[in-house]
């Protein structure tokens, strides 16, 4: 089967004939119809994650998917062949990049029935980044302030959506090229990052979800009211996410240091921050699909390719001028 994978960190995806997947009893073989690409993706290729996520090489690549059921394990019951389904497949599994891949049943919902494969392919890391984010640890109530950064980008999208679907005032910080557009999704107050500042803008806020980590991510513990918090998913990593993990006590040492600065920041402002590495839910997905199809939130797809261009569309990602996701299609 072709599959696009990391031989070596730092270095261009290769294509490659690879064996067909395993499937457990548990599992679910997918074809392959549409993959998202994600930062996420781009970050384990360079070799960032390495230490926290010790993948073993080659690696096929791909954190998201839409695509319809070839077969089923034999203790499968919530699914047949034929089914239109999408996944975020659990982190150890992940390998969309592929033309087929084995999930796990409980990793995997049906597709919304009123979006596109491509659509639905963008989705599933996004969209549950965003749901685990501002429903999960959050805990995002009508009336509250919510500052979501890169609105414009694939999980910004979806999180700005959901915030305001949860009764959210938001504020986000995007180009002033997207300013029409992330007001669209429902954002109130859009922040110029260009030419703003926002933390001289904005005060009081009860969470901000930072996608872009550093100097962002101090300013943001600024905005917040006394008690708020700011959740990262650019990192650092915190001690919780190693306990989680399983990291080995000198690792955990090693992401305590870290976050150590940001969350000692964070203590003198009386607020907190946590580090948010999603988890992959079949559970949250069909929650997930309930809003989209009753058209609540809409999923952006900025750019399809096709899955020949897998390699340079991933390198592209980092040029950035994508409103939300970027997808492989392989329909």
């Amino acid at each position: 089967m072709r599959a696009f994978v990391v031989t070596k960190y730092k270095e261009p995806l290769q294509e490659a004939d690879v064996p067909e997947p395993t499937v457990g009893e548990h599992d679910v073989l997918i074809r392959v119809e549409a993959a998202g690409l994600n930062p996420l993706d781009e970050k384990i290729r360079a070799g960032e994650f390495k230490q926290i996520l010790p993948y073993k090489l080659p690696l096929i690549l791909g954190n998201d998917v839409a695509g319809t059921v070839i077969s089923v394990g034999t203790a499968v019951r919530g699914f047949k062949p034929g089914d239109e389904v999408y996944a975020r497949p659990h982190q150890d599994r992940i390998g969309t990049f592929a033309e087929r891949i084995a999930v796990a049943e409980g990793d995997l919902a049906l597709k919304p029935a009123s979006i596109s494969m491509e659509e639905a392919g963008s989705l599933p890391l996004a969209a549950l980044t965003a749901w685990q984010a501002l429903v999960e640890r959050g805990k995002v109530r009508p009336g509250q302030k919510v500052l979501i950064h890169a609105g414009a980008g694939g999980v910004g999208s979806i999180a700005i959506q959901l915030a305001a679907h949860l009764g959210a005032s938001v504020a986000t910080t995007a180009s002033g090229s997207n300013a029409d557009f992330v007001r669209a999704l429902g954002a109130d107050t859009v922040i110029d990052y260009r030419t703003q500042d926002f933390e001289q803008l904005l005060t009081g806020y009860d969470l901000v979800l930072d996608s872009l980590g550093g100097e962002t991510l101090e300013k943001s513990l600024r905005v917040l009211k006394p008690g708020g918090k700011a959740i990262g998913i650019a990192g650092p990593p915190d001690p919780a996410f190693a306990r989680e993990a399983g990291l080995n006590p000198l690792l955990r040492l090693a992401v305590a240091g870290m976050s150590g600065k940001i969350r000692r920041q964070a203590k003198k402002l009386g607020v907190t921050y946590e580090f948010l590495f999603m988890r992959a839910s079949g559970d949250q997905l069909r929650q997930i699909t309930t809003l989209i199809d009753q058209g609540v939130v809409r999923p952006v797809v900025g750019k399809v390719v096709g899955f020949d261009q897998t390699p340079q569309a991933l390198q592209s990602l980092s040029q950035g001028g994508i409103r939300g996701k970027a997808v492989i299609g392989n329909s």
